[in-house]
């Protein structure tokens, strides 16, 4: 299966099983390439959040547009804060940030559940590392991964250049089929 993407300088199409690495500076335009991700060409998406509430995502992809109906959320914060958390018909939650296994179970569960299109968007690695530690945010994606071949999904997974060391930022790299290097001022290389 062929997904449409709509992500500059990134190919027209990606095959499903494929992963894109958004390495992005921390004041980045993440939210725009995450919800064009979203949007373009899916049946539908969970959104894996580590750094955001639910209540925050579903904000953002009403601000961006994005066909809420299509959506799953994954949130790993809440807890953390101090908020309630109310599982819903698509809002989900783990016991605590670090539950990387619980994320990995709850990805597995959504494209189990869901048909057609299915993406998904890891927002973020590094917010994984920072509650787990790198070797375990490793270990997610590449689990991850796994799942989106076997599902025929693709996703999209954020990491911040500006926290990990280079060697790091080259280890989750070789992981990914496509990386996104967004720049500051918001224009972005990709390589494939």
């Amino acid at each position: 299966m062929e997904y449409s993407l709509a992500i500059e300088n990134a190919p027209e199409t990606i095959p499903g099983g494929t992963g894109l690495l958004l390495v992005h500076p921390s004041i980045g335009e993440t939210d725009r390439i995450d919800t064009d991700f979203l949007k373009t060409d899916t049946d539908s998406f969970l959104v894996v959040s580590t750094r955001t509430t639910a209540r925050e995502v579903e904000q953002k992809l009403e601000y961006y547009d994005v066909d809420e109906s299509r959506a799953t959320i994954l949130d790993t914060i809440s807890v953390e804060r101090g908020y309630s958390r109310r599982s819903g018909d698509d809002v989900y939650y783990v016991a605590s940030p670090d539950d990387l296994e619980g994320v990995v179970d709850s990805v597995e569960r959504f494209l189990t559940d869901h048909d057609g299109k299915r993406r998904v968007s890891i927002d973020s690695l590094t917010e994984m590392a920072y509650y787990a530690d790198e070797e375990a945010a490793y270990e997610a994606a590449a689990g991850i991964l796994e799942l989106l071949a076997k599902h025929d999904a693709v996703g999209l997974f954020h990491l911040s250049k500006e926290v990990h060391d280079d060697d790091v930022l080259d280890r989750f790299e070789t992981l990914f089929d496509v990386v996104i290097d967004l720049n500051e001022d918001g224009t972005a290389t990709v390589e494939s």
